[in-house]
C-alpha cells in the first residue's frame, strides 16, 4: 500500500539515462529559480512601512522614504546580479557562493557559506508559504473561514510544494511556471494602471486618493514622530529582502539545457530586470497611495483593490500573489537539495544527502527542507513580520563571501577583463557586507539573533561529520603490508539453484579468484 501510494503521488522510477532529458528551459527555469526574487514585490515595500512607520516614527514620514530606499536597494540588485552573472560562466558546475567559496577563500568561510544558504533556504519556505496564506486572508470573502486555520493552511502548502518537488524539478516547473507569469502579468497591470491613473488620469480611469478605512496594526503611527538614522537603516534592511533568491540560479546551473551557462546568464539577467522593474514600480506606488501596514489586510491588496476595485482583475490579483508567495518556496526547493548533495560530496553532510531518488531528485534533501520550516511555521504561528526579521543575514553573508571570492579567483586566473571583474566584485562585496552589518544589527533583537547564533551551529555539525568521516577513512585506510600475496587464495562457494548462463558466469569469476 506504501509503494501505491508513494507512486501514485511521486511517479514512476525514472532511470539515470533519463537525467539529460529532466534539464529545463530558460522559460521553466525563471519560473522554478526565480519565484523567490520576484514574489519579495508582494511584501518588500509592505515589510519597509511597518519598520518606518512605527518605533517613535510615523507612516506620514515612512511613506517620505520608501522611494530612496526603494532606488539603493534597486542599485544593490543591478551589483548582485552582474556579480553572480560571471561567477555562473566561473563556475558553471553549480554551488555559487559556497563552490566560489571553497575554490578562493578556504574551508571556514566555505562551511560559513554553505550553512548561511541552508538556513536561508529553509527561511524561504517558512516567509513564503506565510505571505502567501496572509494574502489569501487578505480577500474579505475568505477572511472570516480561514483566518483560525493560518497554521494549517501553511503546513497543507508545504505538503503540497513538497510532493511536487519529489516528482522531479521539470515537472514541478512545468506546474509552478504558469502562476508565476500569470502574477509577473497582473503585477504589471497593477503598476502601470496604477501610476496612469496617479500621473495620466484622464488617460486611465480618474484619479485615484489615498487609502483609508483600513486598520493599522498595533504600534503603527498615522502621524508625528522622529524619522531617525537607525530607523531608515532598519526599513532599508527590510526592504533588502527583496534581493533574497537572486543567488539561486549561480546554485543551479546543471539544471539548465545545454549551454547551461549561457542560459543560465540570461535568466538571471531577466530576473534581475522584471523584479527592479517591479519592485520599483511598487514603491513609487505606494508613495502615492499611502496604504497602512496592516495583520488585517497586507499593503499589496490594499492598492490592488484601491486601483482596480473589487472586481475579478483583484481577485485575481490576489489569488496570483497568493500564489507565487507559496511558489517562491519552490526556488528553496530546488536549490536546498542540489547544494546539499555538493557539501554532502565534499564530506561535510551524510552521504544521503548526495543520493538521488526515484525522479532523479535529491529527495532526502527535499524531506529535510520541508521538516525544518514545517517547524518554524509551527513555532512562529505562521506569521510573516515574525518571520522576516530573521531573514536576509544568511543571503548577504553568502553575497559577501562569494563576490569576495571573485575578486581573488579574478586575481588567480587573469582572464580578459579581469580587471573590472575585481572592480564590479569588490564593490559588491563591500556593499552587501555594509548591508549584512545593518541586517544583523538593526534585526538583531527582533530574531537576527537566532540565525547569528544557529549558522555557526550548522557549521559544527558540517565540522562533526566531516570528522567522522575522516575517521572512517582512516580506519579502513590498508597499507601494503596488509594486501595479502596473490598465493594466498580465497574459499569460494557459489549457490545454485539451476544451470544457467549466469551460473556459468558465477562459476568463471569464482575461479579467478581460486584458480
Amino acid at each position: 500500500m506504501a509503494s501505491l501510494v508513494k507512486r501514485l503521488l511521486v511517479g514512476r522510477p525514472l532511470a539515470t539515462s533519463e537525467q539529460e532529458h529532466q534539464r529545463i528551459t530558460k522559460v521553466i527555469a525563471l519560473a522554478v529559480f526565480s519565484s523567490d526574487a520576484i514574489s519579495s514585490t508582494a511584501y518588500a515595500a509592505e515589510e519597509i512601512l511597518f519598520v518606518t512607520a512605527a518605533a517613535g516614527s510615523s507612516l506620514a514620514l515612512g511613506l517620505t522614504t520608501l522611494v530612496p530606499i526603494a532606488i539603493a536597494v534597486a542599485l544593490l540588485l543591478a551589483i548582485v546580479v552582474t556579480s553572480y552573472r560571471q561567477t555562473i560562466f566561473a563556475y558553471p558546475s553549480g554551488g555559487g557562493s559556497y563552490v566560489v567559496s571553497r575554490e578562493n577563500l578556504g574551508e571556514v568561510p566555505a562551511m560559513l557559506a554553505g550553512a548561511s544558504l541552508l538556513v536561508d533556504y529553509i527561511l524561504t519556505v517558512a516567509v513564503s508559504i506565510s505571505a502567501g496564506v496572509a494574502a489569501l486572508i487578505s480577500i474579505p470573502a475568505l477572511r472570516s473561514h480561514i483566518q483560525g486555520d493560518r497554521v494549517l493552511l501553511c503546513l497543507l502548502m508545504v505538503a503540497i510544494i513538497t510532493v511536487a518537488n519529489l516528482r522531479g524539478i521539470k515537472e514541478s516547473g512545468r506546474i509552478f511556471a504558469v502562476p508565476t507569469y500569470i502574477y509577473i502579468v497582473i503585477l504589471t497591470v497593477l503598476v502601470v494602471r496604477g501610476l496612469g491613473r496617479v500621473y495620466l488620469p484622464s488617460l486611465f480611469g480618474g484619479h485615484i486618493g489615498h487609502i483609508t478605512g483600513v486598520t493599522p496594526a498595533e504600534g503603527i503611527n498615522r502621524f508625528g514622530g522622529t524619522l531617525t538614522l537607525f530607523i531608515i537603516l532598519k526599513g532599508f534592511s527590510s526592504g533588502a529582502v527583496a534581493l533574497t533568491g537572486v543567488e539561486a540560479i549561480s546554485n543551479g546551473v546543471p539544471a539548465f539545457q545545454r549551454p547551461e551557462s549561457k542560459n543560465a546568464a540570461t535568466t538571471l539577467v531577466w530576473m534581475g530586470m522584471i523584479l527592479g522593474v517591479l519592485f520599483f514600480g511598487t514603491a513609487v506606488l505606494a508613495h502615492h497611495l499611502h496604504p497602512i501596514p496592516s495583520h488585517d489586510e497586507t499593503v499589496f491588496s490594499q492598492m490592488g483593490r484601491t486601483v482596480m476595485g473589487k472586481g475579478p482583475l483583484y481577485v485575481l490579483l490576489q489569488f496570483a500573489t497568493a500564489a507565487i508567495l507559496t511558489l517562491a518556496a519552490n526556488t528553496a526547493y530546488a536549490d536546498f537539495p542540489r547544494l546539499s548533495s555538493i557539501i554532502a560530496h565534499d564530506g561535510y553532510l551524510p552521504r544521503q544527502f548526495a543520493t538521488r531518488g526515484d525522479r532523479l531528485v535529491f529527495s532526502n534533501g527535499i524531506l529535510i527542507l520541508a521538516g525544518a520550516a514545517a517547524t518554524l511555521l509551527v513555532g512562529f504561528g505562521g506569521k510573516t513580520d515574525r518571520l522576516i526579521a530573521l531573514y536576509a543575514v544568511g543571503v548577504f553573508t553568502s553575497f559577501t563571501l562569494s563576490q569576495a571570492g571573485m575578486v581573488r579567483h579574478h586575481l588567480k586566473e587573469r582572464e580578459p577583463a579581469w580587471r573590472r571583474g575585481v572592480a564590479v566584485n569588490a564593490t559588491g562585496s563591500a556593499a552587501t557586507f555594509v548591508v549584512l552589518m545593518i541586517v544583523a544589527i538593526t534585526k538583531f533583537t527582533e530574531g537576527a539573533y537566532i540565525v547569528i547564533i544557529i549558522v555557526p551551529i550548522v557549521m559544527l555539525a558540517f565540522w562533526a561529520v566531516k570528522r567522522h568521516y575522516t575517521r572512517v577513512t582512516l580506519a579502513l585506510a590498508i597499507t601494503p603490508e596488509e594486501v595479502r600475496p596473490e598465493s594466498d587464495n580465497s574459499t569460494v562457494v557459489v549457490l545454485v539453484g539451476r544451470v544457467h548462463r549466469g551460473v556459468i558466469k558465477a562459476l568463471r569469476y569464482a575461479k579467478s579468484m581460486r584458480p
